[in-house]
């Protein structure tokens, strides 16, 4: 009950009136005014934004999948000097806020933008440039929780695989990686679901409005005209926001519970 009656409330105040949210708040909405999410769409740019939130978290969710994948198969299943520090390494980043590091973070992001070549790409105000940060963000808790799981697999087709000439990159892209299904499957969606609800970090490296994420539309629909912002449309702007994320999540549950499940039992 307290994640639906949030969420039922913001999709019956993205079809009311300014009225009829202040006036009448929990009352069904006599008529549906679709209008507004037409002017979120039209007049605020919601569908730009939209967009934006869309290339960003496919790139950085591809990223942060291949690489922290990768990193915890080897740290799971390969013992070597200094694999624990290394593995400590990433999960420490599990503490560290990314509000400390906006400022640094900043100016990181900007020298990027002065590498030959790939400088205009992944510097300031640029998508792949978030992206790359927001794969750096996600990958502590990707290898917490796929090291965990990995250790958890049978070693025994790995071992006939490897008696039958497999690659070690062959193991690992056609018989551990569908093994790990389940729990590939959770720590996507969960990574899915912190990029597309991620503001701060668009905030300070996105200042180009037309390179904006959803988060910082929505934003500036609430702040951009004092006390006489449209709130119909940022109703309608939210409930925009939410439903691809509760779509997701809807198609994609029992996979979820299911790499829960097993990451708990095993």
């Amino acid at each position: 009950m307290l994640i639906i009656v949030p969420i039922m409330w913001t999709f019956f105040a993205s079809v009311k009136s300014e009225g009829e949210i202040f006036d009448h708040a929990w009352a069904v909405p006599e008529t549906l005014r679709w209008d507004n999410f037409e002017r979120a769409w039209n007049n605020f740019h919601i569908g730009q934004y939209m967009l934006n939130s869309v290339i960003v978290v496919t790139i950085s969710t591809f990223g942060t999948m291949l690489l922290g994948s990768m990193a915890a198969y080897v740290l799971a299943r390969y013992p070597f000097r200094g694999n624990r520090a290394i593995y400590l390494l990433f999960v420490s980043g599990l503490a560290f806020p990314v509000y400390l590091a906006l400022t640094p973070l900043f100016f990181v992001v900007q020298n990027m933008g002065n590498v030959p070549l790939v400088g205009p790409f992944i510097g300031l105000n640029t998508h792949l440039g978030v992206a790359l940060v927001y794969i750096a963000y996600s990958m502590p808790f990707t290898v917490f929780f796929l090291a965990a799981f990995f250790r958890t697999l049978p070693t025994a087709v790995v071992e006939a695989a490897m008696v039958d000439g497999a690659s070690h990159t062959r193991v690992f892209f056609q018989i551990m990686m569908p093994m790990a299904r389940p729990g590939l499957v959770s720590i996507t969606i969960f990574n899915v679901l912190g990029q597309w609800n991620q503001y701060q970090i668009p905030l300070v490296l996105l200042q180009d409005r037309e390179k904006w994420v959803l988060t910082q539309g929505i934003a500036d629909i609430a702040t951009a005209a004092g006390y006489d912002q449209d709130w119909s449309a940022m109703f309608a702007a939210l409930a925009l926001a939410i439903l691809p994320m509760l779509l997701v999540y809807s198609v994609f549950q029992r996979q979820i519970q299911a790499g829960l499940t097993t990451y708990a039992l095993k």
